[in-house]
């Protein structure tokens, strides 16, 4: 508004010159502290517009209505603020002669019409700037609690598909061995625990996802004893690093459901670990009458890490073994 003062003043003063013999009163200054208060007041006044304008008309319903009504109002309203501040300065702070003071009347309302023109527009794209910054942090705060729920519901499909899949097992070994049946019970529990003390999280220490799997993996010994066998290399460095939780397990998950197990070929898994990445290999031995998948293993897995990183989770097969590498975040 200084700027635009000093501009408008300087316009005024050389389009509208005054006799040498009226500069002791109609001083470049005195020029330029009316030009301040002028727009001064039409900002103030603009901006007492786009609020009371506010309350009837949003820029997000009704744009061009809004742009209409508040840049009429604004010009309007700027042009009777000039045209009585020159008549005042006119009268009482700096008297003229009729013929200039009409002169520098209409000089003063034309210029100063044209600059209340750009005033307004400063202050409507003021407004629409923040209304569209606005509107991105709104548009964030959206796309985050879409994603967390996104997110809430791949990590909700993990338990019931647990449950059922462990459920189904025990039941087969009530009937088989019961006293295998009840340590099945014992670790379960321990492994069941886990799931229900971490399942709000969205991600978790390797370190404990580890001890999970280990007691995951008890009890896949159980079930199939010498058809299944592991290996978890991993060192302890790497401990700190963080993975979704049941992430692994999902993994080892998939390598029974696909893979036949049996004391002559008995399935390997390894779990191994660099700094980038942890991996879940086994040996490749399909089944011939492939399960029926609920497919919330390796999609469930791509689609949560997503939400973390733009690594992608790497899927290796061959006819000797199926790898899948996970980033370690």
């Amino acid at each position: 508004m200084v700027i635009l003062s000093f501009i408008i003043s300087v316009l005024i003063d050389k389009i509208s010159p005054v006799d040498e013999s009226y500069r002791t009163r109609y001083t470049p200054l005195l020029v330029y502290l009316l030009c301040l208060a002028i727009t001064v007041m039409i900002w103030e006044l603009n901006q007492f517009i786009n609020c009371k304008v506010e309350k009837h008309l949003s820029w997000q319903k009704e744009p061009l209505k809004r742009l209409i009504i508040q840049f009429s109002l604004g010009v309007t309203c700027g042009i009777i603020i000039i045209k009585y501040s020159v008549f005042y300065f006119d009268k009482y702070l700096c008297p003229l002669p009729s013929e200039i003071s009409e002169r520098l009347n209409i000089t003063a309302v034309i210029v100063g019409a044209l600059f209340t023109v750009i005033l307004i527009a400063i202050n409507i794209g003021f407004e629409l700037f923040k209304n569209w910054k606005t509107s991105l942090v709104e548009a964030e705060k959206y796309k985050k609690e879409s994603i967390e729920a996104q997110l809430q519901n791949l990590k909700s499909q993990v338990n019931p598909h647990f449950l059922f899949n462990n459920l189904s097992v025990l039941s087969s070994l009530v009937y088989k061995n019961q006293d295998k049946a009840v340590d099945f019970i014992n670790q379960f529990s321990k492994v069941y625990r886990y799931i229900l003390e971490n399942q709000t999280k969205e991600l978790i220490e390797l370190e404990s996802e580890l001890k999970f799997i280990e007691s995951y993996c008890y009890l896949l010994k159980i079930r199939f004893e010498a058809g299944f066998n592991y290996q978890i290399l991993v060192d302890n460095k790497l401990y700190g690093k963080l993975v979704p939780p049941m992430v692994l397990q999902l993994l080892i998950e998939n390598t029974i459901k696909h893979n036949q197990t049996s004391i002559d070929k008995p399935l390997v898994v390894e779990v191994i670990a660099n700094e980038h990445v942890i991996s879940v290999k086994n040996n490749l031995q399909l089944r011939t009458v492939k399960e029926e998948s609920s497919k919330t293993g390796l999609t469930n897995i791509i689609s949560r890490y997503k939400f973390f990183t733009k690594n992608e989770v790497e899927i290796i097969q061959n006819s000797e073994f199926f790898e899948v590498k996970i980033p370690l975040l």
